[in-house]
């Protein structure tokens, strides 16, 4: 840098040394793969302790309310994908809930970072909503090498998965039937092929979601409403997430290029420059993904849970009890401060009337 440059333009274009640059790439590589491993050792060590605790969640007493409590004192990231007739179905028919790292083996040899989502319902006339009795939501984690418009090599991982079908009784859909559309779209996709624009599944599936978003905008007017979901649809939209399509083939092809680079990386060899994530190739990809998820934060809100909610319940269960005793104490002192003014205004001496 220019010592004719002035102070504020040296503020204003800050830059890191290219050393620096890629000593500090290489160890936020060796972070990200410690957390991994760390991740597969903490599965080993966990397990025993869930059996124990389901142990706990299986005393009737304690069965009838637990993943109610759990998911009512839900941290923020997680609740507030959660609309009240969310919580209704929650409440009053969810059993069970677990959560595997499910291509982990026994060894803990596999992928962790891979997630399976069981939510157990009752059935029935106690189960006013949908007759599935069980629902499995299954996020793999993938990886995909490509090249930008620069012919950059550019890389991506994260949480892939295919849309899980609920079978909604009469007049009950909370996702307005945009679920179902995105079951019949990867279905189609999967018996014809081809560009799933061109499918009338996919045209199916827009126009449902123009008339979601169309009825969010009219809700927005009412004041009386409750805070939209971020996605702007129902917690069990979460059924219907699918992001990138990588499969499995194509993620095992692309990890063998990131290992062979990372390779290179550590014997200190020159390798081509990852493109930037930023590139118009990324952002059409990312426009192309949203016409087709009717939940885009479906992966965000999987890590929550697994690795917040799931982990914690307990903790999260006895905070919902804490909480209602916080709100009798609350309600008790209203009524103490009401009383006490009522007594205040009888014993202060009335002023005499003028004649």
């Amino acid at each position: 840098m220019s010592n004719d440059q002035s102070l504020l333009d040296r503020v204003e274009m800050p830059s890191i040394p290219e050393a620096a640059m890629k000593k500090i790439a290489v160890l936020e590589e060796q972070f990200s793969r410690a957390e991994v491993e760390q991740l597969r050792h903490s599965v080993k060590l966990m397990t025993p302790l869930i059996q124990k605790r389901s142990e706990i969640i299986n005393i009737p007493d304690v069965q009838a309310e637990f993943w109610m409590r759990v998911f009512a004192s839900a941290p923020p990231e997680i609740d507030e994908y959660i609309l009240s007739s969310d919580a209704q179905v929650l409440g009053e028919s969810l059993k069970n809930m677990t959560v595997e790292r499910f291509e982990l083996d026994a060894q803990g040899n596999g992928e962790p970072r891979s997630l399976r989502f069981t939510f157990e319902f009752k059935t029935g006339e106690e189960n006013p909503f949908f007759t599935n009795d069980k629902l499995v939501k299954e996020f793999y984690w993938r990886q995909e090498v490509s090249k930008n418009a620069a012919g950059k090599t550019r890389t991506w991982e994260g949480l892939v998965s295919e849309p899980v079908r609920i079978n909604w009784k009469k007049d009950m859909d909370l996702t307005k039937g945009m679920l179902d559309a995105a079951c019949d779209l990867a279905e189609a996709e999967k018996k014809k092929g081809g560009d799933r624009k061109k499918l009338p599944e996919f045209a199916a599936l827009v126009k449902k979601v123009e008339e979601a978003e169309a009825e969010i905008a009219n809700a927005e007017d009412d004041e009386d409403d409750e805070d939209p979901s971020p996605v702007g649809m129902s917690f069990f939209g979460f059924f219907g997430y699918r992001g990138r399509d990588v499969s499995a083939a194509q993620s095992k092809e692309a990890a063998k290029e990131i290992e062979a680079r990372w390779a290179k990386i550590q014997k200190g060899e020159d390798i081509e420059e990852a493109g930037d994530s930023d590139s118009d190739d990324e952002e059409d990809d990312e426009a192309s993904l949203e016409e087709i998820d009717i939940f885009p934060d479906g992966d965000d809100l999987a890590v929550a849970i697994a690795e917040d909610l799931w982990p914690d319940a307990l903790s999260y269960y006895v905070q919902s009890f804490q909480i209602g005793e916080e709100l009798e104490d609350m309600d008790l002192d209203e009524e103490m401060d009401g009383q006490d003014s009522d007594e205040e205004s009888e014993s202060r001496p009335r002023k005499k009337a003028r004649n």
